[in-house]
Formats: C-alpha cells, structure tokens, sequence
C-alpha cells in the first residue's frame, strides 16, 4: 500500500511563498543543498500527525483563474515505482513527468490521475544518480 509521504508546492515567486506560509502557518524553510532549487518545509515537530513537504520554481505556466482546483502535489512512497507507473497508465491515468533520479533520496515519477489531477511516486534509494 502506498502512503503519502511529502508534498509540493509550486511557486512563481518561491520567496514570496516562503513568506507566505512562514506568516500564516510558522512553517519552517531550509534550502536543499542539491541540483536544483528546492526548499524543504517542516510543518509542525516529528512526533505530530502530519507530513512535511516542499517548495519549488514552478516548471511551466501559471493556472488559470477558470481551473477548478490548483493545489499542492502529494507524493505517495513505494518500493515499486517501475510497477506503479505501469499501474498508473494501464488503468487509464498518464505518465506526466517520467521517471527520474533525485541524487542521494531516490527516483521520483510524476503521473495523472484518470480526472487529470498530478501525484508523485517516489522509491527511496540513496544510490539515485
């Protein structure tokens, strides 16, 4: 079974984000020290309900205001990503960003829903390159 592990927020301005969720909720930022961009946020202490996140450029044009919903990505842990992406695809859902290394945590696949709607699926592996 897969369990929602992290979410995502993608941001036009990631500083302005980070001021915003820091204002508002007190979540904390760290900037991640690999290839690209990225912010860890910690949400509340370890030993609370909850999960942690992060916070990214985002990678392509805005949603519209007409959309029905924008939202954070969540991303569900698994040991078979290979497996899930198949999963995903065969039952009507599509592959929107395939399968790739995020050094030293694992490989992560992005893939939509048969309503549209993008999760992630991640497979830890510290060896990802």
């Amino acid at each position: 079974m897969a369990r929602v592990c992290h979410f995502e927020i993608h941001a036009d301005d990631p500083n302005r984000a980070i001021a915003f969720y820091q204002t508002v909720f007190g979540w904390q930022f760290n900037k991640w020290e690999g290839p690209q961009d990225y912010w860890l946020i910690k949400t509340g202490e370890s030993d609370q309900p909850g999960i942690d996140g992060g916070l990214l450029r985002r990678m392509g044009p805005a949603p519209t205001d007409g959309q029905a919903v924008n939202a954070f990505v969540c991303t569900l842990i698994t040991k078979t990503i290979d497996e899930d992406v198949n999963q995903a695809t065969l039952n009507g859902g599509t592959v929107a960003v395939p399968k790739m290394a995020v050094p030293g945590i694992g490989w992560l696949a992005y893939v939509k829903d048969t309503e549209g709607n993008i999760l992630g699926i991640m497979q830890d592996d510290p060896a990802a390159a």
